[in-house]
C-alpha cells in the first residue's frame, strides 16, 4: 500500500482533469474491471452541478531579479487549485492578495483550492513570504478550465445476493498523503482481499471519486439502486498513520453499522468515536436526508485533527505500512462481521442438554469452563432477536468467538439460521 501512495503521490488531481484519470489508471492496474466513467460538464447533481475541468501544465512566480521563487513543477500545492490561466507582472502589494500561507505553521505549503469562484493563487511558506522583497513580480499559469467532465471510477465485485454493501474514498487532492492518498490505497487493498474470499454472502461496490461534487454526482446518477440494494456502507479517509483509530457515526447514529464501528473500534487503542455532527467528508451526501445510506468513516487519525492535514507536511512519512495495515484490518474486521452477522434461533425448549452431544465437561465442579459457559450464553440469546453482533457486543467478545460457537451448536442441530432480514 506504501508503494502505491508512493507511485501516486506526484500526480497533480482535482475535482476534474487528467490527474483523476491518470490515478484512476494505476488503480485499475490492481483492480481488474475498475471501470473509468465520465459526466459531462453541467451536468445537474441534486444541488449542485458538475463543474468545467481543470487541467494545469505550468505555473511559476517569477522575482523581481526573474528568478522562480515559487514554481508548480516543485510542488504542485504551490498553486490554487482550479487557479484560472494568468499572465501577468504585479507590484508585491498587488500580489498579496494572491499568495496565501499559513501563519500557525511558517514552514508548510497550504492547500488551497477555489473550485466555483474563478480566480487565481499561489502558496508558500508563510517564512518565504515574510522575505519576498518589494518590487515586480511575473505570475505564469499555463493550463485550461473550460468544458470537459468529472471522472469516477468504479468497480463491482457480485456475490451471493445483489444486497450490497457500499465503499467509497477520494481521488481528487494533490500530494497530500494521509488526507489524499490513503484512502484509495486502502480500499484498493480491501477490494483485493474482498475477491479473494471464498465465499462473498454480499455484492461489493467500490467508488473511487472526488470528494463532494463526486459523491453528489455519483448518488445523483445511482439513486435509486443505491436506496433499495446498499445494506451496509463505508467512508474511507485519513486511514494510513499511526494515530487515533476513528469512527464517525451515521446520522441516525443508532443503526446496525453503528453497534458495528463502536464495536470493532472498542478492541484498538488509542480510539476515538465522532457523532455526525463532526462530519466533512462524503457521509454528508450518502447520509443526507432523502438518501439515508447506512454510512459510517472509518479513518485513523481524523482529518483536521492532525498537524499536517491540508498543508506539504502531510506527506509520506505522515502514513505508514503499520498504519495502512492497521487502517486496512479495520475495514476487514467490519467486512468479516458483515458476512456471518446472521439472526439464529434455538431448536429447544429450555436449557439444551449440552453433555450428551460433547459440549459439556466430563467431571462437574463449582467452575464452568469458559467455553461451555459460552455456548450457554449464546443459547440463552439465540432468540431471533439478537444478531451475531448483537452477542458479540453482549459477551464483550470478538464476532469471530461468538460465531464459532454458533457454527458448532448449527452442527448439533440446536440452532437454526432465520432468513435474512430487510435491509441485511
Amino acid at each position: 500500500m506504501h508503494e502505491l501512495a508512493t507511485r501516486l503521490f506526484p500526480i497533480c488531481r482535482s475535482i476534474t482533469g487528467n490527474g483523476v484519470r491518470e490515478t484512476l489508471a494505476i488503480l485499475g492496474e490492481h483492480l481488474p474491471g475498475l471501470q473509468a466513467h465520465e459526466v459531462p460538464s453541467g451536468t445537474s447533481a441534486f444541488d449542485w452541478t458538475v463543474p468545467d475541468e481543470w487541467n494545469i501544465t505550468e505555473a511559476y512566480l517569477e522575482g523581481p531579479d526573474g528568478s522562480r521563487i515559487v514554481d508548480f513543477a516543485n510542488s504542485n500545492l504551490h498553486i490554487v487549485g482550479y487557479s484560472t490561466p494568468v499572465n501577468t507582472e504585479l507590484t508585491l502589494d498587488q500580489l498579496q492578495e494572491h499568495l496565501h500561507s499559513d501563519v500557525e505553521l511558517p514552514d508548510a505549503v497550504p492547500y488551497v483550492t477555489s473550485y466555483f469562484n474563478r480566480t487565481w493563487g499561489f502558496c508558500l511558506t508563510h517564512r518565504q513570504r515574510q522575505s519576498l522583497p518589494d518590487g515586480t513580480y511575473r505570475a505564469v499559469i499555463r493550463g485550461t478550465l473550460e468544458p470537459g467532465s468529472l471522472t469516477y471510477g468504479e468497480l463491482v465485485i457480485p456475490g451471493e445476493s445483489d444486497r450490497e454493501v457500499f465503499v467509497t474514498t477520494y481521488v481528487c487532492h494533490p500530494s497530500l498523503a494521509n488526507n489524499e492518498l490513503s484512502g484509495p490505497v486502502v480500499s484498493t487493498a480491501l477490494a483485493r482481499w474482498v475477491m479473494d474470499l471464498p465465499r462473498r454472502r454480499y455484492t461489493y461496490r467500490f467508488v473511487f471519486a472526488p470528494e463532494s461534487i463526486g459523491a453528489l454526482t455519483y448518488a445523483s446518477l445511482h439513486l435509486d439502486h443505491l436506496r433499495s440494494h446498499v445494506v451496509a456502507a463505508f467512508n474511507l479517509t485519513c486511514i494510513g498513520d499511526d494515530g487515533d483509530y476513528s469512527y464517525l457515526a451515521s446520522r441516525l447514529g443508532d443503526l446496525e453499522i453503528d453497534r458495528m464501528g463502536r464495536h470493532v473500534l472498542a478492541t484498538r487503542t488509542p480510539a476515538v468515536e465522532y457523532s455526525y455532527l463532526a462530519r466533512g467528508s462524503d457521509e454528508r451526501t450518502y447520509c443526507a436526508p432523502g438518501i439515508d445510506l447506512p454510512m459510517i468513516s472509518l479513518m485513523r487519525t481524523k482529518y483536521g485533527s492532525y498537524r499536517e492535514y491540508h498543508t506539504s507536511l502531510d506527506d509520506l512519512t505522515v502514513i505508514t505500512p503499520t498504519g495502512l495495515q492497521g487502517g486496512l484490518d479495520l475495514v476487514r474486521e467490519c467486512i468479516e462481521i458483515l458476512e456471518v452477522n446472521d439472526y439464529y434461533e434455538t431448536q429447544v425448549l429450555g436449557e439444551a442438554q449440552l453433555g450428551r452431544r460433547g459440549l459439556y465437561h466430563a467431571i462437574h465442579a463449582r467452575t464452568v469452563e469458559d467455553i461451555v459457559l459460552l455456548r450457554t450464553h449464546v443459547m440463552a440469546y439465540a432468540d431471533g432477536q439478537h444478531s451475531v453482533l448483537d452477542m458479540a457486543i453482549l459477551l464483550d467478545l470478538p464476532v469471530r468467538e461468538v460465531f464459532d460457537v454458533i457454527s458448532e451448536l448449527v452442527e448439533h442441530d440446536l440452532l437454526v439460521k432465520l432468513p435474512a432480514r430487510k435491509g441485511s
